[in-house]
């Protein structure tokens, strides 16, 4: 059984997609437990990067039932580290943006305080708004971010998104009708029309 504080480094897979020439931003894909970096929002959230002249990181996890149920944000953010230094190693990387997906954004907020990433940009995806530590560091932090997230999401309510409006530093997004997939369920072509919506929202956060 996996601690609520450690996991299994084995379970963490990663990929550094580079560009052809030395690139001075780095992208970082936290994704969901069964929402892969390869899934559609975050497949085309890294085109975007790449297409902007970044390299981007991809880092793949698994969880049985068990793991998931114990795991903390801490002990994400613990096991995913060896994968971002490795990939930190012998770069001169200038800025970073951390796009984080459902579960990842359990390892955002510790992330966020390490040394590396003091003045990276965030970008939350269907954050675990039930988690009081993620309710927190979208309420109180001090990194530019952007929030987006469904009002059918089993996690949205109004009274948490109330909660992170004072923070100046975070723009919001509530998207009508999505769901945790920022998907309009049973509606696959308005679905292509939102998450173009969406990725045009990053990239309007991203040029900022």
């Amino acid at each position: 059984m996996t601690s609520a504080n450690k996991v299994n480094h084995a379970k963490i897979s990663s990929r550094l997609i580079e560009q052809k020439e030395t690139a001075d931003s780095l992208a970082i894909i936290l994704p969901g437990a069964g929402y892969t970096a390869q899934a559609p929002l975050l497949h085309f959230c890294t085109g975007l990067f790449y297409s902007k002249g970044f390299d981007v990181l991809h880092l793949n996890y698994t969880f049985n039932r068990e793991e998931q149920m114990a795991l903390s944000g801490e002990g994400l953010a613990e096991a995913v580290r060896p994968a971002i230094e490795d990939a930190l190693k012998n770069k001169g990387y200038d800025h970073y943006y951390i796009a984080a997906k459902s579960i990842g954004t359990m390892a955002l907020p510790y992330l966020l305080k390490d040394q590396s990433f003091l003045d990276a940009k965030a970008v939350w995806l269907t954050p675990l708004l039930q988690k009081e530590f993620v309710l927190t560091s979208l309420a109180a932090g001090s990194h530019k971010g952007l929030c987006i997230i469904g009002d059918q999401d089993p996690f949205f309510t109004w009274e948490r998104i109330e909660r992170i409006k004072g923070n100046p530093n975070l723009s919001i997004k509530v998207v009508e009708g999505g769901d945790h997939s920022l998907e309009l369920s049973g509606d696959p072509i308005q679905s292509i029309d939102l998450l173009k919506n969406i990725i045009s929202d990053i990239r309007q956060f991203q040029s900022f």
